[in-house]
Parts: C-alpha cells; sequence; structure tokens
C-alpha cells in the first residue's frame, strides 16, 4: 500500500495527527521534496526518509520528473512486498494540484498496488483567511498559472492562480491578459503563515517585479474579464487533443487539408456577402453564420500551425507574432513616420515594404500562379498600379475596352454571322479580353471575381424563377423551355445575363 499525506501549507503545526501517525508506521517514507517548511518535522521522526529532488534536477520537463517519481515509488521494496506500506509526502494537500498522485491513483491498480490518501490542510485554507474572503460566494475559480491563458482567463470573474514559483510564470500570467481592464490589480500571497509571510496587493504591470516568488507563492486575482486571446488559446489546445484522440484529425497533413481551407473561404466569403451593404443591419442569423464560417475559418489555421508545431517548424505563436510585426512594418505611415494620403499610397507602401522585406527582383513576383485567373490579373494591376504602370480612371481604359470587343467580335459588326467562329479560334483574343476586364475592374476598385460571382448568383435566380413559372405551368422545365422558345430563343427574353 501507499498512503500519500500531505505536509500542509506552512509550518509543522498543519501536519495532521494522521499524517503523523503513518510517517511512523510507514516501513519506508518519500517526500517529493525536501523543499518544505514541514520537512524538518518529518524527519525528526523518520530520518531515513528519501526525496526525489534529484529528479527534479535531473528532468527536462515536468512530466518527466513526474513519472520519474511514480515509477520509483511503485518499484519501491515496500510498494512489492504482500504487507508492505509506503508513506508518500507531498507539500501541501495531495488532493490540489498534485499530479503524481493522479498518476498513482491511474497505475497503481495495474500493478497490485493500493493508494490511500489521507486528507490534508491546502494551501487555499490559509488564502481564504488571508483574504478574508468566502469562495463559494464570489465564485472563485482556481488554476494551474501556467494555462492562465487557456483556462483562467477565457471567463470573467475572481481567480486563485497556483504553481507561480517564478518571475517567468508571473510575467507569462501577466500577457496574458492582452488589454488589462483599467485598473487591474493582483494579491501576491507569498510563505502564508511564515515568519516572513507577505500578501501585496499590487498593479498587474508590477505582478512580476514586486517579489522573488518560489513555491510557497500564490496570486490572487480579485476580477478578470474574458480576453480574445484566452478562446484561442483554448482554440489551439482542443485541436491539439483532436489530433491525439480523433482518428480523423490525427491522419491530416497540410496536403489533405488545403481544399478543406479553399471550401472554407468560399463559405465564409459567402457569408459574409450575406452581411450586405449595410452590415450594422443585418439580420441576427445573417451575422451568427458569418460568425461561424469565419470560426471554421479560423480553424483551418489553428490546425495547420498545430501541426507546423508537431512538425518542429512554427507554432500559433509565431504565426501571430509574425503577422503583428508585418503588419507593423508594412503600415509605417501609422506605425513609423511615413507619409500617405491615399489608399493609393498606402498601397504603393505596402508592395514597396513586401519587395523589400522578401528581396523580390521582378514586380509580379509574389503572386501565386495557382491564384484563379481573374483574381491574379485583378493582383498584377494593383501591382502595377503601385510603380505607375496601371490604368489611371480616363477614357484611355474604356476606348481599349472598345478595341478589344471590336477585335474580338469583328469589324465591322455586322458581321455576326463569324463571330462564333472568330471566339472559338481566337483563345488568346478572348484572354486578353478577359484580363482587360480585370484590370479595368481593378482600376475602379471593383473585384472581378466577386463581380463574377455575384453575376452568377443573379442568373442561378432568373433560372430558379424560371423553373418558379414552368412548375406553375404544370410544365416539365424542358418543355416549358421549347414551348417558350417556339416564340423566339429564350435565353435572349429570359436570361439576359447570358
Amino acid at each position: 500500500m501507499i498512503t500519500v499525506i500531505g505536509l500542509g501549507p506552512a509550518g509543522p503545526e498543519h501536519l495532521t495527527a494522521r499524517a503523523l501517525a503513518v510517517i511512523d508506521e510507514a516501513d519506508e517514507v518519500y517526500l517529493r521534496t525536501f523543499r518544505h517548511p514541514s520537512v524538518e518535522a518529518v524527519l525528526q521522526r523518520r530520518d531515513d526518509s528519501s526525496g526525489f529532488d534529484d529528479a527534479y534536477e535531473e528532468g527536462r520537463r515536468f512530466e518527466e520528473v513526474y513519472e520519474t517519481i511514480v515509477e520509483r515509488l511503485l518499484a519501491s521494496p515496500a510498494a512489492t512486498a504482500a504487507d508492505g506500506l509506503v508513506c508518500y509526502a507531498v507539500p501541501g494537500s495531495p488532493a490540489v494540484a498534485e499530479r503524481t498522485v493522479e498518476m498513482l491513483r491511474e497505475r497503481a491498480p495495474g500493478m497490485g498496488v493500493t493508494v490511500r490518501v489521507e486528507p490534508a490542510v491546502s494551501y487555499l485554507e490559509l488564502v481564504w483567511n488571508r483574504l478574508g474572503i468566502d469562495p463559494l460566494s464570489l465564485g472563485v475559480r482556481l488554476a494551474d498559472a501556467g494555462d492562465f491563458a487557456v483556462h483562467a482567463a477565457a471567463a470573467a470573474g475572481p481567480v486563485v492562480l497556483g504553481q507561480t514559483w517564478s518571475r517567468q510564470i508571473l510575467s507569462d500570467v501577466k500577457l496574458a491578459l492582452d488589454e488589462p481592464a483599467a485598473g487591474q490589480r493582483a494579491v501576491i500571497l507569498h510563505h502564508l503563515d511564515l515568519p516572513d509571510e507577505q500578501v501585496l496587493d499590487v498593479a498587474w504591470a508590477d505582478l512580476d517585479r514586486t517579489i522573488e516568488p518560489d513555491h510557497l507563492t500564490s496570486v490572487f486575482v480579485p476580477a478578470v474579464e474574458a480576453a480574445p486571446a484566452a478562446a484561442v488559446a483554448r482554440l489551439a489546445a482542443t485541436v491539439a487533443t483532436l489530433r491525439q484522440r480523433c482518428p480523423w484529425d490525427r491522419e491530416q497533413s497540410h496536403g489533405s487539408l488545403v481544399r478543406h481551407l479553399l471550401e472554407e473561404s468560399y463559405e465564409a466569403i459567402e457569408a459574409l456577402e450575406a452581411l450586405g451593404d449595410d452590415p450594422e443591419h443585418a439580420s441576427t442569423e445573417a451575422a451568427a453564420h458569418a460568425e461561424e464560417e469565419l470560426g471554421d475559418l479560423l480553424c483551418q489555421v489553428v490546425f495547420h500551425a498545430t501541426l507546423g508545431a508537431e512538425e518542429g517548424l512554427f507554432t500559433l505563436t509565431d504565426v501571430a507574432r509574425n503577422l503583428d510585426e508585418k503588419l507593423i512594418a508594412r503600415h509605417p505611415h501609422v506605425f513609423a513616420s511615413a507619409h500617405a494620403e491615399t489608399a493609393d499610397d498606402v498601397i504603393r507602401n505596402w508592395e514597396r515594404s513586401k519587395d523589400e522585406a522578401k528581396q523580390r527582383t521582378h514586380l509580379l513576383e509574389g503572386i501565386p500562379a495557382a491564384t484563379p485567373a481573374l483574381a491574379r490579373a485583378e493582383k498584377v494591376e494593383r501591382k502595377l498600379r503601385s510603380v505607375g504602370l496601371g490604368w489611371e480612371r480616363s477614357g484611355e481604359a474604356n476606348e481599349g475596352l472598345v478595341e478589344r470587343l471590336v477585335s474580338l467580335l469583328g469589324s465591322p459588326v455586322e458581321n455576326a454571322a463569324a463571330v462564333g467562329d472568330a471566339i472559338s479560334t481566337t483563345e488568346s483574343a478572348v484572354g486578353d479580353l478577359l484580363m482587360f476586364l480585370a484590370r479595368w475592374s481593378a482600376d475602379r476598385r471593383i473585384d472581378p471575381e466577386a463581380a463574377l460571382r455575384h453575376a452568377l448568383d443573379r442568373l442561378a435566380d432568373r433560372v430558379r424563377a424560371l423553373e418558379g413559372e414552368a412548375q406553375a405551368d404544370g410544365t416539365p422545365f424542358v418543355d416549358w423551355i421549347a414551348q417558350q422558345d417556339s416564340a423566339g430563343p429564350v435565353h435572349k427574353r429570359h436570361l439576359p445575363l447570358c
């Protein structure tokens, strides 16, 4: 049997009578660490006690340390003996933030070892006492400081943070709130119930500057507002869990997810366009749909970042930091001394900054060849405009458009009978016309891809309307079209977008 006792939150006065009895009765006594104010009292009773501080010195990660401790406990002579009794003493209470106890409970039964946990006084009892609060009435949450960004900052309200044993951890806690509320404060509780006890109410900015924390330090945050970073961190943790436990997610790769990224992008575009020209007056349903689709798109980004972290390439933090730095660098008119009066000035600065950062030598370098053709042509026009080669809003573009239409359709226009043959045999002419239209659209701040998509939507609406008319007549659609065609080509009268 392994009996786990708690050393309490401070000096030996917090050791329970039952804990002392177990120490006396045990065949072997193990201390998770000798770094605790109550250890001296244990050693006075059992000077043959062993500890695991060497595991902390040799381990690279806490999980490795805990693995070592549990393995050594389960393999100890008293634990493997038929009637042996091991006493395992941990700081504070075995029931609060004690990972080794969780692991013992999981693994001991499979090795024929019984684990018994004795109740003990937790550091939380001293926290409530010093703060003079009732945690139930205030709804205080408990959290590991290392998970503050993921759990504690994801919901509003007071929280007690344990495991705040270093300045780095306190710094991470501080930075987890991207935008602390005005007057945000925290209470540092250090060495409670010991001669050098300190309870310090500090400004949020001073959280990691006030004291040298250790394993007997905790932090109380009276109030915290949920931060966007916390929600993203929780999403990242969920995706990481899915990668471990879901068969489908486990099989995915950057390549297999590409089509999903594309699909989610199109669905997000459709949802955003459904908000209309005046999004402030969009319906609740449309807003909820846009929120959902943007979430699906964000999931794709987080998933690729999770894969990148597994591969040792990059993390979600790297992606966000890189984007933040890029936005600042490419907006010198906002964050530095550059000047930009118009949107065109901003585009020129942006393109120049990109070319310098990526050391590009070719004007059109960086436009992916796989970009849809119309969108690619629009990007080309933006590049040309950034160096003064784009079209100005003048009659030249209109004249050029007329010239290309005449060239495509034949001149004079009366040669309509030859138009079909001309188009079918002049792909280059059609390509020139489409590129011209894309550049012409870009010059007028019109997205040609969106314009074509909307035109197709209008065409689809018209087809559905015709189907409705045929249904009202009780005639199959194909037959109804044939009947309509008898009065002249139906597509000319009913489908002007064709």
